[in-house]
């Protein structure tokens, strides 16, 4: 009995090992319309026909860019929205987009899969008459930054892409991984062994040397203890010019614009970026 039982525990743990990266949530607990906010419905297809669905947000005024917002890993953009909602009072759209499998987003959720979601959300956004193609910024947090780096880094848009910007990404997968194993008493002696069933193909440290020459900007809180902040410094290190590291005092995960200071220093990055010429 004792030994079924940790069996199934450690079944759970290496269930884990795939399904902390995709933790989706169906249902929409609020809508842009509850925050006062003016948007759209966005319904299309990824290039291998799964059905995805996002909100578009206009800019207050006219825009001085577009922002490709790419959440985390749990629940989907309906709770995410608060780390986005106060940029379009800022003259900034705000594209956000729901991965298969989250939200009303049909089909199943993978690492292949969600490149494909964000290469074609980046289609339709460029294909807009309300989006200048050569003002786009993307801006992934969490898991979302740990997508973006990858695929910024090979995107065939890369010449429309202004700016990456990641709040909270961790450095590989199975690192992330491993290191959540190890967080835990039952799998902490096959740490190393279980976190290398873990896919890196997707790597964001393998990745992100490329996406120079494209500014890059990394957000991190010194106190994050869902992605600690070794892997944002591990991303800086890593990245080639021009890029910026952002060091969130007492910060934790993805918290930093709760702060007005944040906010008002990311508005005046955006500005900046977009201001010069491609």
């Amino acid at each position: 009995m004792r030994r079924l039982l940790i069996l199934g525990l450690l079944i759970t743990v290496v269930g884990g090992c795939s399904g902390v990266f995709f933790q989706p949530y169906r249902a929409h607990v609020r809508t842009p319309a509850q925050l006062n906010l003016p948007y759209e419905d966005v319904y299309f297809q990824a290039h291998d026909g799964t059905a995805l669905h996002g909100w578009f947000l206009p800019a207050q005024g006219n825009a001085i860019g577009t922002i490709l917002f790419l959440h985390g890993n749990a629940e989907n953009i309906s709770t995410h929205i608060g780390s986005v909602y106060w940029l379009p009072a800022k003259g900034f759209n705000v594209f956000l987009l729901d991965y298969r499998g989250y939200g009303v987003s049909e089909g199943t959720p993978s690492l292949a899969g969600v490149q494909d979601d964000v290469d074609s959300a980046l289609k339709i956004l460029l294909a807009r008459k309300d989006v200048q193609a050569d003002r786009v910024v993307v801006f992934g947090q969490s898991l979302g930054g740990a997508i973006a780096i990858y695929y910024v880094a090979h995107s065939r848009y890369r010449a429309h892409i202004r700016a990456l910007v990641t709040e909270s990404a961790f450095a590989s997968y199975h690192q992330i991984a491993r290191e959540k194993l190890a967080a835990f008493w039952l799998s902490w002696p096959l740490q190393y062994p279980l976190s290398w069933t873990v896919s890196d193909a997707y790597s964001p440290s393998a990745a992100v040397s490329q996406v120079s020459p494209i500014p890059y900007l990394i957000i991190h809180g010194d106190q994050d203890s869902i992605v600690p902040l070794h892997h944002g410094q591990r991303l800086y290190a890593l990245a080639q010019e021009p890029k910026q590291l952002w060091v969130v005092k007492n910060g934790a995960h993805i918290q930093a614009f709760k702060q007005q200071t944040y906010r008002d220093r990311f508005v005046a990055y955006l500005t900046k970026i977009l201001s010069v010429s491609p």
